[in-house]
């Protein structure tokens, strides 16, 4: 079986646009979970201390399941809709998980 794959980190964008882009991402998320059965969870989220940063987690199948979700028709719809937006940092990660066991 395929190791499965964590995306994590942040992305920060100017105050005004990161509202804008929530949106977007939320809509994304919304398809993404609904047509991509390798997707095990998507979550975008605003940081409430920090206007400008989105915080990102993404679990994954495979990174075949994430290389192919780059590939949708709503990843490049979303990438065309938020082409305007300002973005100022980032920071991603993936993360390959060899083991996986409940906390309780």
């Amino acid at each position: 079986m395929a190791e499965e794959i964590i995306v994590a980190g942040w992305m920060d964008y100017e105050p005004a646009d990161r509202d804008t882009m929530l949106g977007h991402l939320v809509e994304v998320g919304n398809r993404t979970r609904a047509a991509e059965p390798g997707c095990l969870d998507y979550a975008m989220t605003a940081d409430p201390a920090d206007e400008r940063r989105i915080r990102v987690y993404e679990r994954w199948v495979s990174q075949q399941a994430l290389d192919e979700h780059f590939a949708t028709a709503h990843i490049k719809e979303f990438r065309a809709a938020t082409t305007g937006l300002t973005r100022v940092g980032v920071s991603m990660e993936v993360f390959s998980i060899g083991a996986i066991h409940s906390m309780r």
